[in-house]
C-alpha cells in the first residue's frame, strides 16, 4: 500500500495549496484543491495532513527533506519539470510610459482606465492563444492598480492569481495562472 490513498488530506509542499487525494497512479497523485481544481503531483511533492492517522514531521526532519532535495535538484538541473511549472510565462508591463508615448495631460483616472482596458485586452489573448501563465507587472505605488487588478482577475473562475517570482519582479507584479481546458 503506497504513503497516499483516495481521500486523504495533502498539501503541496511548495505551494500554499491543499487539498484531497482522488486518485492515486504509480508515482502520480490526483488531487482535488480546496476550489475544486483537479491537479497532479509527484508523490514527493505532497504531504499528508490532519487526521489522526497522518505522519507527524518535525522541523528538523523538513529541513533534512528540503536539503535533500536541494541537493537532489543541484545533481539534475535537466530535470523535467510538471508541464504546468515550465510553461512560457507571457509578461505584459502595464507602467504607463510602456503604454502609451506620453501620459502628459492624462488624469489618474484616465492612466487607471488605459492599465486596466490593457490588462483585460491581454488577459483575453492569453486565454484565447491557450497561454498559461501571465505576468502582469504594474509596479509598486500605492496599491491601487495591483487592487484594480486582483478585481478583475477574480471575475474569472478559471484562473488563480498571487504575487510573480519576487527574486525576478520584487513586490511589483502578479501572475495568473490559467486552466486551460481541453475542448
Amino acid at each position: 500500500m503506497g504513503l497516499f490513498e483516495k481521500g486523504d488530506k495533502v498539501e503541496v509542499l511548495d505551494e500554499k495549496l491543499k487539498g484531497i487525494v482522488v486518485s492515486v497512479s504509480n508515482n502520480e497523485i490526483t488531487l482535488e484543491s480546496e476550489d475544486g481544481f483537479i491537479m497532479k503531483y509527484a508523490a514527493n511533492e505532497l504531504i499528508k495532513i490532519a487526521g489522526p492517522e497522518a505522519i507527524k514531521v518535525t522541523n528538523y526532519e523538513v529541513a533534512q527533506v528540503k536539503a535533500e532535495k536541494d541537493m537532489a535538484n543541484k545533481k539534475r538541473p535537466s530535470l523535467v519539470k510538471p508541464k504546468e511549472r515550465n510553461a512560457p510565462k507571457m509578461e505584459v508591463d502595464l507602467h504607463i510610459n510602456q503604454l502609451v508615448k506620453s501620459a502628459k495631460g492624462m488624469s489618474n483616472h484616465e492612466i487607471l482606465n488605459l492599465q486596466m482596458e490593457t490588462a483585460k485586452r491581454q488577459l483575453d489573448f492569453a486565454m484565447r492563444k491557450r497561454i498559461q501563465k501571465v505576468v502582469f507587472i504594474h509596479g509598486v505605488g500605492e496599491g491601487v492598480l495591483k487592487e484594480e487588478l486582483k478585481f478583475l482577475f477574480g471575475r474569472y473562475d478559471q484562473l488563480k492569481y498571487y504575487d510573480a517570482d519576487y527574486q525576478k519582479y520584487g513586490l511589483g507584479a502578479t501572475e495568473v495562472y490559467i486552466y486551460l481546458n481541453n475542448a
